[in-house]
């Protein structure tokens, strides 16, 4: 249960997004969403992606906030979790999470989407927050909508 309630339009956000991606290129169209959400999504210490380079690795991709932990293995923290299971991660308390990676010690929860092309991993999304129990399921299903604006806007190599 999370402690905050979105005060995000994310329909607002999703029409933003879709105005923004004006070009196929996925390093363009992924570093404006991290951009965009980390602009105007409220309390988030970083937002970005990590991306499957190689079997069971994923590797740093565009991000906003501190500098970030690479290379993530698919048994490490919650994006490997993420990854691992193919299913978005919302997690209230990171600190309590088995295995999570302390890349910002401010981060207290954190919320994590797959992006599949085709049943195939291609990377992740992650947020993270500096606030316990911040990411609610409204959140949760507007960025999953924001994440399916890009696969269908952008062109996601098979390997990067």
């Amino acid at each position: 249960m999370s402690n905050t309630r979105s005060t995000t339009d994310y329909a607002m956000l999703k029409r933003q997004l879709m105005a923004l991606l004006d070009t196929r290129d996925w390093v363009t169209n992924t570093a404006q969403m991290a951009a965009l959400i980390f602009q105007q999504v409220p309390d988030l210490n970083w937002a970005g992606f990590y991306i499957q380079r190689e079997e069971r690795v994923l590797h740093l991709g565009p991000f906003q906030g501190q500098p970030a932990c690479n290379p993530i293995g698919f048994e490490e923290g919650v994006c490997g979790a993420a990854a691992r299971t193919g299913e978005t991660q919302r997690v209230e308390d990171v600190h309590a999470f088995p295995g999570h990676i302390a890349c910002d010690a401010a981060s207290r929860s954190e919320l994590v989407v797959p992006l599949s092309i085709n049943n195939r991993l291609w990377g992740v999304l992650d947020l993270d927050s500096p606030l316990p129990g911040r990411f609610g399921i409204e959140d949760q299903e507007g960025i999953e909508a924001l994440c399916q604006v890009l696969i269908e806007q952008t062109d996601l190599p098979d390997r990067v």
